[in-house]
């Protein structure tokens, strides 16, 4: 009896608050600063793609809505060959974001992704690439890995130690 009177009691108090209406299309709600929007694919500082096709995103997704293939070019740097999000299944989760180990899937705030077509919703490599670092300007990832790519030579990396011959080591 006391919770129906307690609702009835809020209900008489919310009638006299003044109603908050956005105008939309010219007027934009306020987003959180962690929102999840939109997935988009980043370059490197140095134009190139950051991804490395290491199926770690496609592996993270829990709905299955990223597919990819790996190639490499002629300096052993790899890439997507294709890049393929379904947007009418992904749930914006982030996880692919944070299994991204070369930052280069990002989430960004756009959420007007509205079309009539399911078919306009599975987004290429083409329609992801922004040109952009986005939140990690600076970072290119074939300077910091243990990888000889045509950056940078084996060991010569920021915070990489000279290669060991292992033989030396041995008694």
């Amino acid at each position: 009896m006391i919770s129906h009177l307690r609702t009835m009691w809020l209900v008489f108090i919310h009638i006299f608050h003044k109603k908050v209406t956005i105008q939309y299309p010219e007027e934009r709600a306020p987003l959180a600063a962690r929102w999840r929007g939109r997935i988009v694919l980043t370059k490197d500082p140095d134009g190139a793609e950051r991804c490395v096709g290491c199926y770690l995103c496609a592996a993270a997704c829990p709905v299955d809505c990223i597919a990819l293939q790996a190639t490499e070019d002629e300096d052993g740097r790899r890439y997507p060959a294709f890049f393929r999000i379904n947007f009418s299944r992904c749930i914006f989760c982030g996880y692919c974001e944070e299994a991204c180990p070369t930052y280069a899937i990002q989430l960004i705030p756009d959420f007007e992704m509205g079309e009539y077509k399911r078919q306009d919703l599975v987004y290429e490599k083409e329609d992801l690439l922004i040109d952009s670092q986005g939140k990690y300007p600076g970072y290119n990832f074939y300077n910091v890995a243990g990888l000889d790519a045509g950056v940078k030579a084996k060991g010569k990396g920021s915070n990489e130690e000279e290669p060991v011959d292992i033989k030396s080591l041995l008694p």
